[in-house]
């Protein structure tokens, strides 16, 4: 279960931070402090969407399930976003499950809530579509790199991305989740982590991944992890969503 957690008042989630301080007074009443336990499913598929979350620390993954069971993560959320988004765009469920992968804190509040403000304050309303757009390129970029890239560049984009929406170095990671986040066998991930971990980028003990040498990943890792950071750069590079002035 998701349990209450104690947070500081300014949330560090930078999608609501970003938000002026008449929209974030807005929701803020409806917002609470929750821990993000590893393993739990906020959202399962085909279920009712009844909260949302914006994760301060760690990470969600986005998993799609196939009849035979085998599942594949195709997005990943964190301190950038919100868990939640089919409530944005007129559904109130997914097919995909959301599934805390590295635990952390958040804020959550519930779906009615969101619905209810972002009706009323065209400003907010903006600003999570502009990341539900940001979430979709993401998703859109992980389709095209899991069909054209090696098993070692998706790899250090994956691991990448993980860092970024974590507060240390380190976060929990077995070969067998990674074979599922990458839709990749297990012994390609076994080769393609030992060779990182020869070269000095990870260090890998006891189901769980250090960062030891982020350049080095980056310098390995394709295309696709600097476009996916410029889009959530961009997403925050101003405070005021365009043409969206509230007088």
């Amino acid at each position: 279960m998701v349990s209450s957690h104690s947070l500081t008042p300014a949330p560090r989630n930078r999608l609501l931070a970003a938000l002026p301080p008449s929209s974030l007074s807005r929701i803020w009443p409806e917002l609470r402090p929750v821990e993000l336990v590893s393993k739990v499913v906020l959202h399962e598929p085909n279920a009712p969407i009844t909260s949302i979350y914006f994760p301060d620390d760690g990470y969600v993954s986005m998993v799609a399930y196939m009849e035979d069971g085998d599942a594949a993560e195709v997005g990943l959320v964190g301190p950038e976003g919100l868990v939640g988004l089919p409530v944005l765009l007129g559904s109130d469920r997914s097919t995909i499950e959301a599934l805390v992968q590295c635990p952390g804190t958040a804020w959550t509040m519930s779906a009615d809530a969101l619905r209810a403000a972002v009706s009323a304050d065209p400003v907010l309303h903006s600003f999570t579509l502009r990341y539900a757009l940001a979430h979709l390129e993401q998703v859109a970029r992980t389709a095209a790199c899991n069909s054209r890239h090696h098993t070692q560049e998706r790899l250090a984009r994956w691991l990448l991305m993980a860092h970024d929406r974590t507060s240390n170095n380190q976060f929990p990671m077995t070969h067998e989740i990674l074979s599922m986040m990458l839709g990749v066998r297990r012994a390609g991930i076994t080769v393609a982590a030992g060779q990182f971990q020869k070269s000095g980028f990870i260090r890998y003990e006891k189901g769980r991944i250090t960062v030891t040498d982020r350049a080095g990943l980056e310098s390995v890792a394709c295309e696709c992890y600097g476009v996916q950071r410029r889009i959530h750069e961009h997403l925050f590079c101003s405070r005021a969503a365009p043409g969206s002035e509230q007088s």
